[in-house]
């Protein structure tokens, strides 16, 4: 197997981290490789808030737990269940050494006179976003850390946007917690599915 193919196959998704702080130079190393990902009209639409101070990743803790609590009580999900759901996400935020914020910004990016394609060029900045975030975790993998992305931010942008004071323009996607390993690497991976014509 070539090198890549080592370092896409090792990757796993590590959820919990050791003590060890990460040096503002291996996050300055992971967010630059995350800039070589290819982008819709190479307009580069993603955008990075790092948040490795434990102050911060508290008060965002605390403020996505406070979304998911209400919106879990509107769902009449149990209080067990809503405490454990609560308690999980504010382990996985705090626990990291740090943690990335990934946005998109539509600031760069085309506009229509019609919805339809606005909707378009908006998927477009999605998935630039997200091909900028596997760039990421590869490059935290061959550093030796261990990372997870969750999507939590998607159901509570704004919250996201406030605790980080992030500007207006940046939509989070995602918040990718990194650390170095406190876990074995286990994956289950699921047969892929191919069609061929």
């Amino acid at each position: 197997m070539t090198p890549f193919t080592t370092l896409a196959r090792d990757r796993r998704s590590i959820r919990r981290y050791t003590t060890t702080p990460i040096s503002r130079e291996v996050i300055t190393a992971l967010v630059e490789t995350a800039t070589w990902a290819p982008s819709a009209h190479n307009r580069q639409p993603w955008r990075f808030a790092v948040v490795n101070t434990p102050e911060k990743q508290i008060s965002l803790a605390r403020a996505m737990g406070a979304k998911l609590r209400v919106d879990l009580m509107a769902d009449q999900v149990p209080n067990d269940v809503i405490e454990k759901d609560v308690s999980r996400s504010y382990d996985r935020i705090t626990g990291a050494a740090a943690l990335i914020c990934l946005c998109l910004t539509m600031e760069d990016m085309d506009t229509y006179p019609d919805a339809i394609r606005n909707q378009h060029e908006w998927t477009m900045a999605v998935q630039s976003t997200a091909m900028a975030g596997q760039n990421l975790l590869l490059a935290a993998h061959e550093h030796g850390l261990g990372a997870c992305w969750m999507c939590a931010p998607l159901f509570c942008s704004d919250v996201v946007r406030n605790v980080l004071a992030l500007p207006n323009d940046w939509q989070p996607q995602s918040l990718i917690g990194l650390g170095y390993p406190a876990q074995e690497r286990t994956k289950t991976r699921k047969a892929a599915q191919i069609l061929w014509r």
